[in-house]
């Protein structure tokens, strides 16, 4: 006989390791999509042959546009009040499912031989499906975590399986999605086929198993999230919380307002820092690791040694904060990343490409520790930059916040890698001659470039840390004393008023 599920005072079935695990599933359905991006640049640069330039300036529309799409789709769902048998939230995360199911594939049309108007109308209208489907499906996603239980401990739980699926929805793709696409190529004899400028054996992009591995990891993205669905609880009534990063806002005043909250800027930046780090070298250190040192099918599976180094710190994080402060931690972890930035821009100086990758490695590793503690805790240092609003200023701005926090990051990620592409063009990429056909120069050009945008990543991240946010251990103990004094203040005051009323 089956056992009845434990029910809480509302008749829901009790919290637990369920939605935990349904939770975490929806964000790496949500990453089966999103680790593609890295994957964009790349894919029209090498197979599709796109030149350096247009394809920057395209990169920086399309990126724009994701970074207002967010708050326009989250307005419409919000202002949604139709009723649902599954519930608004679920719905919208089920059409998004299904849009993403062909969406990631649609900015991956495999056309090399097309013109370039073509393959530009290709790129804008497949890249817009695309992120519009997935802020469908992530949007109220985020937003859900709320509706799932009101208990702060059990939402902080949720935020952790919510990063363990975004880093497996990540890692898994990063390391496999390579050693798939990527073909070495031999001559007629069997030989490899050797480009005579830099001694390294040609490798090939696969555009037909881009578009196709796309395809997949839609329908495996799919499944998580049918399982989320299917198995998570909506505790909370859906109407009434607004939807993440959804509140209407004047950009102009809202923009103002945000400059002035010192710890939000800072937070802001310093995830700035970091994507320029994890998005706008993504493609530079592709192309080096096909050039320089001819093993693009293990380039995956190198980039994630420095995003490996973050679990570590995942079991001890509230260990660290709270013996240390969380501003602390992450400025400590910002100093190990530009030692290892610094190891890497000694990597293009040593002749032995075994020893260079050693060194490279090496300082890989360092820029990922020294990233872990802040990956940790990057959510919760915006939380607090809220709280400091409410302090200083007297008012909360959740919405301006988040959405003006959101709008930076998504910037970063596409005005970075758009620059970044521009650099190699003038660093003497050409996209005609693909990855066997680059010249010495250009393929050492790339050992540098990608060494540089760590260390500047790492200078931005200690620059928002360690010199703009400043919330250290002992202020964050002062601001929620007197928070919690005026709260009970407040708090107390409402009894008093209402009999007020009531006497009059």
């Amino acid at each position: 006989m089956k056992k009845p599920a434990k029910t809480d005072a509302n008749g829901y079935r009790k919290f637990g390791m369920r939605d935990k695990l349904a939770y975490a599933a929806g964000d790496l359905g949500c990453n089966m999509s999103f680790s593609l991006k890295n994957t964009v640049q790349t894919f029209w640069l090498v197979y599709m042959a796109m030149e350096t330039g247009l394809l920057s300036i395209l990169l920086l529309i399309v990126q724009i546009w994701d970074a207002i799409n967010d708050p326009m789709i989250g307005s419409m769902i919000d202002a949604d009040r139709r009723k649902y048998k599954m519930g608004k939230f679920k719905t919208y995360i089920l059409i998004g499912a299904i849009g993403l199911l062909v969406g990631g594939a649609a900015v991956f049309l495999p056309f090399p031989n097309a013109s370039v108007v073509i393959k530009a109308i290709l790129f804008i209208v497949g890249y817009i499906i695309w992120d519009a489907f997935y802020t469908i499906a992530n949007v109220p996603y985020g937003s859900m975590l709320s509706l799932v239980t009101e208990n702060a401990g059990e939402r902080a739980q949720l935020s952790t399986w919510r990063s363990i699926g975004s880093m497996i929805g990540n890692i898994l793709p990063g390391m496999l999605l390579p050693a798939l696409i990527w073909k070495k190529e031999f001559n007629a004899d069997g030989t490899p086929m050797i480009n005579p400028e830099t001694g390294v054996q040609v490798e090939t992009l696969l555009g037909n198993r881009v578009f196709i591995a796309a395809l997949i990891m839609g329908i495996l993205g799919f499944v998580c999230f049918l399982f989320m669905i299917k198995t998570i609880t909506i505790r909370v009534d859906e109407n009434s919380v607004k939807t993440n990063d959804s509140e209407k806002f004047n950009v102009f005043k809202a923009f103002g307002n945000f400059m002035k909250n010192r710890p939000a800027v800072g937070a802001t930046v310093t995830a700035m820092g970091m994507f320029l780090g994890m998005n706008a070298a993504a493609t530079a250190v592709t192309i080096m690791f096909a050039t320089y040192f001819g093993m693009a099918k293990l380039s995956g599976v190198v980039q994630m040694v420095g995003f490996i180094p973050m679990f570590f710190f995942m079991p001890f994080i509230k260990k660290i904060v709270n013996k240390f402060g969380k501003k602390e931690a992450s400025v400590a972890g910002t100093i190990v990343s530009l030692v290892g930035g610094a190891i890497m821009l000694i990597f293009p100086l040593i002749p032995n490409k075994s020893a260079s990758l050693v060194v490279y490695l090496i300082g890989l590793v360092l820029f990922g520790l020294g990233m872990g503690v802040y990956t940790c805790v990057s959510w919760a240092l915006m939380a607090d930059a809220i709280d400091y609003s409410e302090w200083k200023f007297g008012k909360r701005e959740e919405g301006t916040v988040y959405s003006l926090h959101s709008f930076f990051r998504k910037l970063a990620q596409g005005v970075g890698p758009s620059v970044v592409l521009a650099v190699m063009g003038l660093l003497g990429y050409v996209s005609d001659l693909g990855t066997g056909g680059q010249s010495a120069s250009t393929t050492y050009n790339m050992c540098w470039l990608a060494a540089g945008l760590y260390m500047f990543s790492a200078v931005v991240q200690f620059i928002g840390l360690g010199l703009i946010y400043n919330l250290d251990k002992k202020t964050m103990e002062k601001m929620n004393a007197e928070l919690a004094e005026r709260r009970a203040a407040a708090a107390a005051d409402a009894p008093a008023a209402v009999a007020e009323v009531s006497g009059n």
